[in-house]
């Protein structure tokens, strides 16, 4: 892995910048936002990344190679493990922060860094995978329902949700990743925005030849609250079938109480490891609510069918009985019923691939120059990238 160029300087000015700055809430982990950023990074190699927090080695070896700069946060106490604490700290920390002069910031945001300051002149591009996740939709998978958690963090969510919306007013052009996100956007900050879908690389995420899966089910994704793998993990444990979890977080020791013995904890895996799982699983289960869902994207590339909760962003990518099996409610009961007649489908790869070619990183790419030049006439992704 490269060595990371980072610079920790918290609040400070990053100096003469490309024509290009870039900013994410932290990075900590490699998950759908990660990856978004790292294409746009590619695009614009030589833009610093602005973040709250960076853990040294935990990202892609290409964003670990960048210029990455942090706020105060990176200078607490187990910052990169405790992060999340710090939530009551991220409004401070994203205003203390200074950016330099450029024709364009792109922020890439779910939760604070969007309301990050640009230097006077700086037009702002925020690419938004949701509202601030925390203090909009997903408080209770996050603090718990206890009453007391909630009148003890009621004066807290309520000043997060004022400072969001008030600092949405710095970003000049909201852009959502899917239309889930933008109703979002419509109601919490008064914005209208255009909705440009994540890019997936479907020439690398690519059907098995002959199609020949195997006797496991699959999931792929952090292991946090709102992720809802509980309900999963209980399904599959009442069936007594094959599951394989990828993906690490804070929730796995949880998990891993309630699983049963068919419940398989891979942990991180690499891209082809994760594409052969892909290509080889009865189908991806995705039972919780999310802003789009790249994994569900990636898995239908490799011609495999997905079995999701019906709400947020995957009913935008998954076809009910063609692609998938959409369940209503999010119960034990119902994700059964729904795994049970998945198996009775005769699933065509051809045509759940066909599916998700709207989703390709040419036409991410094309679709996002045009938001950029808007702002910054003459920017624009490159047509291709090496992966």
């Amino acid at each position: 892995m490269n060595t990371a160029r980072a610079a920790q300087s918290s609040g400070t000015d990053a100096g003469s910048a490309g024509p290009v700055l870039l900013a994410h809430d932290w990075l900590t982990g490699v998950r759908g936002g990660e990856r978004v950023l790292e294409d746009l990074s590619r695009a614009f190699p030589e833009a610093p990344i602005f973040t709250l927090v960076h853990r040294a080695g935990s990202t892609t070896p290409w964003l670990e190679s960048r210029t990455i700069r942090t706020s105060f946060i990176q200078r607490l106490p187990r910052a990169a493990a405790w992060y999340r604490y710090s939530l009551p700290l991220m409004p401070l920390a994203v205003e203390s922060m200074r950016l330099p002069p450029a024709r364009l910031l792109i922020s890439t945001s779910h939760c604070a860094i969007k309301g990050i300051r640009p230097a006077a002149g700086t037009p702002h591009l925020c690419y938004c995978f949701t509202p601030m996740r925390y203090a909009w939709g997903f408080y209770r998978e996050y603090f718990g329902r206890s009453l007391a958690r909630r009148v003890l963090l009621g004066p807290l969510l309520a000043y997060l949700r004022a400072w969001d919306r008030a600092r949405a007013s710095r970003v000049d052009r909201f852009v959502a990743i899917s239309q889930t996100v933008a109703r979002r956007i419509r109601q919490h900050y008064g914005r209208d925005c255009s909705v440009v879908y994540p890019g997936v690389d479907i020439d690398y995420f690519t059907p098995d030849e002959p199609d020949r899966p195997d006797n496991y089910h699959l999931i792929v994704s952090a292991l946090a609250p709102y992720k809802n793998l509980k309900l999963a993990i209980r399904a599959f444990n009442r069936l007594g079938q094959r599951l394989l979890i990828v993906g690490t977080g804070t929730e796995a020791e949880q998990l891993r109480r309630i699983a049963g013995p068919t419940i398989e904890f891979c942990g991180r895996r690499t891209d082809d490891e994760v594409r052969e799982l892909y290509r080889r699983c009865r189908a991806l289960v995705f039972p919780g609510i999310e802003d789009f869902g790249l994994t569900p994207v990636e898995v239908q590339a490799c011609g495999r069918p997905v079995i999701a909760f019906d709400r947020g962003g995957v009913t935008e990518s998954v076809s009910h009985g063609t692609t998938g099996i959409l369940f209503e409610e999010p119960t034990v009961a119902c994700l059964v019923a729904a795994i049970q007649e998945a198996e009775r489908v005769r699933w065509e790869p051809a045509v759940i691939r066909a599916s998700v070619t709207r989703f390709s990183r040419p036409r991410f790419r094309a679709e996002f120059s045009r938001q950029m030049q808007e702002l910054a006439p003459g920017l624009q992704l490159p047509e291709a990238e090496a992966r």
